[in-house]
């Protein structure tokens, strides 16, 4: 499981909150079989979601990301309840593509340069919060702070970071958000700003054992931080056989009735775990006469 921190400044001013999320990276490497660039660029997304995940005020809540840009990896999705628990899928889970320039897993180049970033908020209401942005980088954490500055006006520093090992395991996995808020003033902003300027990638961080209490004290070192709360995030998908009906209902009683009269068993695989769903012909005919 996941360990997620909370902190906030003495004056309430501004927060931090950081994420060891090396449990949760392994998993979706061992659910979709990733190479190392998708494992690190799925992997930043979901700590991404998890982070923004437990934000949210209601039990019910939920905030799913999706990228959708020019890079081979396809588009890559991130959802997240209130919990932080995330679940996550990619089009293309195998890039094999060179190192960037300074010798790290070119994420950028796998996700795409060009293209969107959209958040999808569902907190019970009649429509769902959606906001949409052009990426900035590809690299997934600086897109996060656009989102934030750009569709809700909350000064952001975001950082995500993954280690593949040389056999595709996860050596380190997790990320960071330091939000202000409207009353910060102008030393607490160069505080921050100053805090930010000293961290090493939390990545290295997470693998030399600092724990994520530590990084959300470097963070808000000098406003006299103190705990919010704590919470074990871990990587769960809550596909079940009644949603998988559901699904299939939304495809239309005639789509149903020629599938069924095909006379073979039908299958339906999660994205998101990969569990294989198995509809006989007579179960099909079922849900077509439900239609």
């Amino acid at each position: 499981m996941g360990n997620l921190y909370r902190a906030i400044s003495a004056d309430g001013s501004a927060f931090a909150a950081v994420l060891d999320a090396k449990d949760i990276v392994s998993e979706i490497e061992r659910i979709h079989k990733t190479s190392a660039v998708v494992t690190a660029g799925l992997g930043r997304l979901s700590i991404a979601a998890s982070l923004m995940g437990y934000m949210l005020k209601g039990e019910e809540d939920s905030i799913t990301l999706r990228i959708d840009a020019d890079g081979p990896a396809g588009q890559l999705v991130a959802v997240a309840d209130s919990w932080g628990n995330v679940k996550s899928s990619v089009s293309n889970p195998v890039v094999e593509i060179p190192l960037n320039c300074v010798g790290k897993l070119d994420v950028a180049g796998a996700v795409g340069r060009d293209g969107t970033l959209s958040v999808v908020k569902d907190m019970g209401l009649r429509e769902p919060y959606v906001g949409v942005i052009p990426l900035v980088s590809g690299e997934i954490a600086e897109d996060i702070a656009s989102y934030y500055a750009t569709s809700e006006q909350i000064p952001t520093v975001c950082a995500l970071g993954v280690l593949v090992d040389t056999d595709l395991t996860v050596k380190a996995a997790g990320g960071y958000l330091v939000q202000l808020l409207p009353f910060a003033d102008e030393k607490c902003i160069s505080t921050i700003e100053k805090n930010v300027a000293g961290m090493r990638p939390v990545s290295a961080l997470l693998d030399e054992g600092v724990s994520p209490q530590e990084i959300a004290e470097m963070l808000l070192a000098g406003l006299e931080p103190n705990e919010l709360d704590t919470a074990q995030p871990v990587y769960h998908c809550d596909c079940s056989r009644e949603r998988t009906e559901r699904v299939l209902l939304s495809i239309g009683k005639k789509e149903l009735e020629d599938i069924a009269a095909e006379g073979r068993d039908t299958k339906v695989c999660c994205h998101f775990c990969g569990k294989e769903y198995v509809f006989t012909p007579q179960e099909v005919a079922n849900l077509a006469a439900q239609g």
